[in-house]
């Protein structure tokens, strides 16, 4: 009888962020389709919420266990490195890892390190050197470590952490990716015998249908418009020096939609932290948002919160039109053949646009959000409607398939 295998998620910490939970889903439900049964380690730091977020997940052979922050060593090279440039030129930090995550690794066969981006500069030098200490551990007992539907740099500013990183993907047993500009940027700095293109996996993941009668827009006319701005890109414009974030211009946006379409707007959260924290929250965005434009409406309607990433697709895929900025809201939409505006606060919203449309035409920069942009990215949709729910039906199987490649390489390894 061949062994059931036990996966240990790196590189995850919570479902607050619905992307991270729609990736743990997903992954779980392409490798047990590639593998059977199956054990898989998901590290939390708050176990008790997030198995409420996924209530059968222990059907599906998930365990969550404890999360390791970072270790204080990282952080104080970070900031020693920051002050001190020429501690990058050094050895890279690799300091001991925590002894029960180290025990959890052990008891597991195979190192899966996903969270789409943690293998980039987007958080910082120290956070990818902890990711490269936590696979590297797993490689050091014998495991095969995997880069699981990643995006992946670009490291071209740090040329010695990319010269680092370089070395270290070569050893890993698999590298599956996710957009194309990623392979492309891989494969320049020499690394591409062990990579295999893949779409996110999110893409499998399949909706959970929900009671959504108590607070859809009440007049929903030609279809409902899900948006879905976010805290993200309101403080992103903070930061850029506008003081009202992205309210008003979201705002007068909706103003617009409601005045001169027969549309219904529904503000549609996907990162909201379980424990009810504010900070980077989209439903604190979206009631801000909703004060603006005083208060729900027939035609105007929130997301209650609560939801997990299943019933959040659910929502997403009744909607005519979507506009976000939260990347796995946008693979909600694309997976279920809604046409989306993707607000793109980093590289992979553009990646991911190049490869499922072969453009970036809807693709609107974070810098660029003003009340005048949606409306004219809202008007692209619009016009092209038609051709997009055609691309949709010719390109959703194959889409699904590729979500499934990585899986079914790392079956064939193993």
């Amino acid at each position: 009888m061949t062994k059931t295998k036990t996966i240990y998620l790196t590189g995850q910490n919570n479902f607050g962020n619905r992307g991270c939970e729609a990736l743990v889903r997903s992954t779980v439900t392409v490798l047990t389709e590639a593998l059977g049964p199956i054990k898989v380690l998901v590290p939390s730091l708050d176990p008790v919420r997030d198995q409420a977020q996924w209530p059968d997940s222990a059907a599906s052979g998930v365990s969550f266990v404890k999360a390791y922050p970072m270790t204080k060593l990282y952080s104080k090279w970070a900031g020693a490195s920051q002050r001190w440039p020429w501690l990058h030129a050094l050895a890279r930090p690799k300091p001991s890892l925590q002894p029960e995550l180290l025990e959890d690794l052990k008891r597991s066969d195979i190192l899966l390190s996903i969270g789409g981006d943690n293998y980039s500069l987007d958080y910082g030098l120290a956070s990818l050197y902890y990711f490269v200490g936590v696979a590297e551990a797993a490689m050091s007992m014998g495991k095969p470590a995997v880069l699981w539907g990643a995006s992946v740099g670009p490291f071209s500013k740090q040329p010695i952490a990319e010269r680092r990183m370089a070395e270290h993907l070569r050893k890993l047993t698999l590298v599956t990716v996710r957009e194309s500009r990623s392979v492309e940027y891989l494969k320049g700095i020499g690394v591409s015998e062990n990579v295999v293109p893949v779409i996110d996996s999110a893409f499998a993941m399949t909706p959970e249908a929900i009671d959504t009668s108590a607070w859809w827009p009440k007049k929903p006319g030609d279809g409902v418009l899900g948006l879905n701005i976010g805290a993200l890109i309101d403080d992103m414009r903070r930061e850029k020096g506008n003081t009202n974030g992205a309210v008003g211009a979201a705002a007068d946006f909706v103003r617009q939609v409601l005045a001169e379409t027969k549309l219904s707007v529904l503000l549609v959260p996907h990162v909201a932290p379980l424990s009810g924290a504010k900070w980077n929250n989209d439903e604190v965005f979206n009631d801000n948002l909703l004060l603006a434009l005083g208060g729900a409406q027939p035609r105007l309607s929130s997301v209650p919160s609560g939801l997990n990433a299943a019933q959040l697709k659910h929502i997403i895929s009744n909607c005519r039109f979507l506009i976000a900025g939260r990347t796995h809201a946008t693979v909600a939409a694309f997976s279920t053949g809604v046409p989306t505006v993707s607000i793109a606060y980093s590289v992979k919203a553009k990646g991911i646009n190049r490869d499922l449309f072969g453009h970036e035409g809807y693709v609107l920069e974070t810098p660029s959000l003003s009340h005048e942009t949606l409306w004219a990215y809202y008007q692209r949709l619009a016009a092209d409607e038609l051709n997009l729910r055609k691309h949709y039906e010719e390109s959703l199987h194959k889409w699904r398939v590729q979500a499934r490649l990585g899986a079914k390489k790392l079956s064939t390894l193993l």
